[in-house]
């Protein structure tokens, strides 16, 4: 089921490509609370990782988008806060995974390792995938 609200972020890196998805969730009638950059002039993506995470760790949002260069920082800076589960997704089988087994809520995605295209195809499947429970919500709920 696609959530009615999604959380999205970008550092400098991920500016444009932040542009290409927040029009893929718009066109999924998606409201987007876009948390930056919003230009490509240098940021730190702590600051946007840590804002995402935090509106996805609240409740406030029901997933999260976050793109740095490589995602890497981004997803090392969203999985520090309670409840929030970040993964990196270089293919769309890694996001129907990370949203299946691992009942990810925020997706990563690098700008200078991912195509837009696979990107935008991560997002989509991100989006439409649902958490399959059962044996994979023991393994969930050992992460805290």
């Amino acid at each position: 089921m696609i959530p009615k609200v999604v959380a999205i972020g970008a550092d400098h890196a991920g500016y444009e490509l932040k542009g290409v998805l927040s029009r893929d969730l718009d066109e999924m009638g998606v409201e987007i609370l876009d948390f930056g950059a919003k230009s490509s002039d240098p940021i730190d993506y702590p600051d946007v990782g840590h804002a995402v995470a935090s509106a996805v760790a609240n409740g406030g949002v029901g997933l999260g988008v976050l793109i740095c260069g490589t995602g890497l920082g981004m997803t090392i800076a969203a999985n520090r806060h309670p409840r929030v589960r970040a993964a990196l997704c270089r293919s769309a089988e890694d996001a129907e995974m990370a949203r299946r087994h691992n009942d990810a809520n925020v997706l990563a995605l690098g700008a200078r390792t991912t195509t837009s295209a696979t990107a935008r195809e991560c997002l989509k499947v991100f989006m439409t995938a649902d958490f399959e429970g059962g044996r994979h919500a023991r393994r969930v709920a050992k992460l805290g």
